[in-house]
C-alpha cells in the first residue's frame, strides 16, 4: 500500500483541512474564509428552521404581534444566508480558485525540477503529467463545490436538532442518536470509498501513461508494425478503468441505496414518534409541523451523505498524491563546496544500486577523466556505462565512495552549479514543440540571436535552418518530428556549443543515423568537444579507437582501461570486443 492510500484510511479532518489550505498557498486565507462562510450560512440555515417552531405556535395562538416578529427573523435570516452563501464562493468567482491552482502548478513545477532523476524516472510521464495538469484542476475546482454540498448536509442538521432540544429535549436526544448512528456507517465505510478512489486513481494514471507512451511511440511502432500489439496494451488499460469503475459502481451503489433508505426510515421514526407524543399529549402540532418543515429540508441532503463523502475522498486523494509529490526531498548537498576551476573527474571506490535492486549496478568504481582529453566508456550492454555517466550529472547518490569533479565531491555542489558544468548529447536526441532558436537557446537563455545562429552554424546546422519556411522561427513540433535524425542531433550539438560546459557527456551520438548524417554529426562534435573534458559512451569501439583512454566495463566493474593500442597488446576484453565487431562487420 502507498503511502497516501496508507493515510487515507487515517486522516482526520482536521489533518485534511490543513493539507487542503497548504495546497492553497497564498490563497489559503480567502478559501479560508469561503469555507467558515459556508459553514455560517448552514448554522443560520438550521437557526431559521428551527425558529418555524415559535412561529407556528404563534399562528396557532392567534398572536398576529408575535407572528410578524418570527417572520421577520426567518425572513432576515434567509436574506442573511443569501449574502454569506454568495461571499462564500468567492473563492471560485474571483478567480482565487484559478491563482490558487496556478500556484500549486508552479511549486509542483519547481518541485519538478528538484526531484532526484532516479525517483522521477520511476514514474511514468503520462502519470506525472496527468498529476501536474489534471489532478491539481480537479481538487482546486471541486474543493468549494465538495464543502458546498458536505457543510450544509452536516451543519444544517446539527444545528437543528440542537435547537429542537431547546423546545423539546427528547426530540433533541433522538435526532441526535439517529445523526451519530448515520455519521457512524458512513466513518466505517469511509475506507472502503477511500481504497476505491485509489483504485480507480491508479487505473486512470496507468491509462494516462499507457496513452502518452502510444502517442510518442507511434511512429516507430508503425515503422515496426507493431501498432496493434501496443494498441492491445492501451486497450487492456482502458478495460481496466473501466472494470474498476464498474466495480467500484456495484460496490457504492448497495450502500448508498441503504444510507439512502436508512435515512427516511430514520426520517420517519422522528415523525411516528411526534405523533405518538402528540396524540399523547407531551407536544403541540405546532412543534410537529416545524418538525416536518425541518425534516423535509435536511432529510435528503442527508440521504446523499455517502455520495457525497466519496467524492469528497476523490478529492482528498488528490490532495494527498499532490503532497506525496511535494514531499520528495531532493539530493542533500553538503557545506563547503567550492565550484571547481579544473574539470578532471574522479569516481573514488563508487558503488551504487537503483533503488529496489539488492545487486549493484556498480562495484568500487575508480577511475581517473583527465581533464581536456577523451575518456571512452565501452562494455557489453547493462555493464554499468550509462550509470557511470549519469552520477556525473547527479542521477543519485551513490552508496559508496564519491565523485569529484576538480577536487570537489559534487555532492557538495548546488544542482545549478553542477549543471553549468555539464552538456550531454544523447543518442536520441529530444527537442521541444518551440522554434528552432528556442531550442538551441535552451543551452544559455539569455544568449542573443547573433550567438544563437553562431552556435548553428558551428554545429553545421545553419543551411538547413535557413530552408525551414520560417527559419529559425519555425516550431520543430513535437519531440522535433518535423526534422531528421540527423538535423535533430545538430540542433542538441548546438545547445550544447552555446551552453559551452567545459564537461560534454556524449551518448552515442551517432548510433542511429545514416552515413552523411553521421559525418555532419560527427564534424559538429569535433567543434563541440575542442579543449573539453570529454566522455562517451561508445557500443562501437570504431568510434572511440581515438579515445585518450577507453574504460572497459563488466558487471559493473573497469575490467581494463588504456589506449586502443594498449588494449588491443593486452589481448584481454577489449580485445576480445574488437574481435566480435569486426568480424561481425566483415560477415
Amino acid at each position: 500500500m502507498s503511502a497516501p492510500d496508507a493515510e487515507l484510511k487515517t486522516a482526520s479532518p482536521a489533518a485534511i483541512y490543513r493539507i487542503v489550505m497548504a495546497a492553497a498557498g497564498e490563497f489559503a486565507p480567502q478559501l479560508r474564509r469561503c469555507l467558515w462562510l459556508l459553514v455560517l450560512t448552514a448554522a443560520l440555515q438550521g437557526l431559521a428552521f428551527a425558529l418555524f417552531v415559535p412561529l407556528f405556535r404563534a399562528l396557532l395562538a392567534g398572536g398576529a404581534a408575535e407572528v410578524r416578529s418570527y417572520l421577520y427573523a426567518i425572513t432576515s435570516l434567509f436574506v442573511l444566508t443569501t449574502v454569506t452563501r454568495w461571499f462564500s464562493y468567492d473563492f471560485d468567482y474571483n478567480g482565487h480558485a484559478a491563482g490558487a491552482g496556478d500556484s500549486l502548478r508552479r511549486r509542483l513545477g519547481l518541485q519538478l525540477r528538484r526531484i532526484p532523476l532516479q525517483v522521477l524516472y520511476r514514474r511514468r510521464s503520462g502519470e506525472t503529467g496527468a498529476m501536474l495538469a489534471g489532478t491539481v484542476d480537479d481538487v482546486v475546482n471541486y474543493t468549494l463545490t465538495v464543502s458546498a454540498m458536505l457543510i450544509p448536509a452536516l451543519v444544517i442538521p446539527a444545528v437543528f436538532a440542537l435547537c429542537i432540544t431547546w423546545y423539546d429535549w427528547r426530540f433533541g436526544v433522538l435526532l441526535a442518536a439517529l445523526f451519530a448512528l448515520l455519521f457512524a456507517v458512513v466513518k466505517r465505510m469511509r475506507p472502503r470509498l477511500s481504497a476505491d478512489r485509489s483504485e480507480t486513481a491508479a487505473a486512470l494514471d496507468d491509462l494516462n501513461g499507457e496513452l502518452l507512451e502510444y502517442m510518442q511511440g507511434l511512429p516507430v511502432l508503425r515503422s515496426a508494425g507493431c501498432t496493434g500489439e501496443r494498441s492491445a496494451r492501451l486497450a487492456a488499460a482502458a478495460e481496466r478503468v473501466r472494470k474498476v469503475q464498474e466495480d467500484v459502481s456495484v460496490r457504492e451503489g448497495l450502500p448508498n441505496l441503504f444510507i439512502g433508505s436508512a435515512v427516511e426510515t430514520a426520517m420517519l421514526a422522528a415523525l411516528v414518534f411526534g405523533l405518538w407524543q402528540l396524540s399523547s399529549g407531551r407536544t403541540d402540532a405546532a412543534f410537529l409541523a416545524a418538525l416536518i418543515v425541518g425534516i423535509v429540508r435536511f432529510g435528503e441532503p442527508l440521504g446523499y451523505l455517502l455520495s457525497y463523502t466519496a467524492v469528497y475522498e476523490m478529492v482528498v486523494q488528490g490532495y494527498l498524491k499532490l503532497r506525496e509529490f511535494e514531499n520528495i526531498k531532493p539530493l542533500p548537498v553538503t557545506e563547503g563546496g567550492k565550484v571547481p576551476t579544473a574539470y578532471d573527474i574522479e569516481f573514488d571506490n563508487v558503488d551504487f544500486a537503483y533503488e529496489g535492486r539488492k545487486e549493484n549496478t556498480l562495484n568500487r568504481i575508480s577511475l581517473k577523466i583527465p581533464a581536456r582529453a577523451m575518456t571512452a566508456l565501452v562494455g557489453s550492454s547493462g555493464c554499468g556505462k550509462t550509470t557511470l555517466a549519469r552520477l556525473i550529472m547527479r542521477y543519485a547518490d551513490p552508496q559508496a565512495g564519491s565523485i569529484r569533479i576538480g577536487g570537489t565531491d559534487i555532492r557538495s555542489l548546488p544542482e545549478g552549479e553542477l549543471m553549468k558544468l555539464v552538456s550531454i548529447v544523447f543518442q536520441d536526441a529530444y527537442l521541444f514543440d518551440d522554434s528552432v532558436a528556442e531550442n538551441i537557446r535552451m543551452g544559455r537563455f539569455d544568449a542573443s540571436d547573433e550567438e544563437v545562429e553562431q552556435a548553428a552554424r558551428t554545429a553545421g546546422c545553419h543551411d538547413f535552418i535557413s530552408r525551414l519556411p520560417q527559419g529559425y522561427q519555425t516550431r520543430v513540433g513535437d519531440i522535433g518530428g518535423r526534422l531528421s535524425g540527423g538535423e535533430k542531433q545538430r540542433i542538441t550539438i548546438a545547445r550544447a556549443l552555446l551552453k559551452n560546459a567545459p564537461i560534454v557527456i556524449l551518448d552515442e551520438p551517432t548510433a542511429a543515423l545514416d552515413t552523411q548524417s553521421e559525418v555532419a554529426v560527427q564534424q559538429a562534435i569535433d567543434a563541440l568537444i575542442r579543449d573539453k573534458t570529454v566522455i562517451v559512451i561508445a557500443h562501437r569501439l570504431s568510434t572511440v579507437s581515438g579515445a585518450d583512454n577507453i574504460a572497459v566495463m563488466e558487471n559493473g566493474r573497469i575490467a581494463e582501461q588504456g589506449t586502443h593500442a594498449a588494449l588491443l597488446a593486452q589481448d584481454g576484453r577489449y580485445a576480445e570486443l574488437w574481435r566480435y565487431q569486426n568480424e561481425d562487420w566483415a560477415a
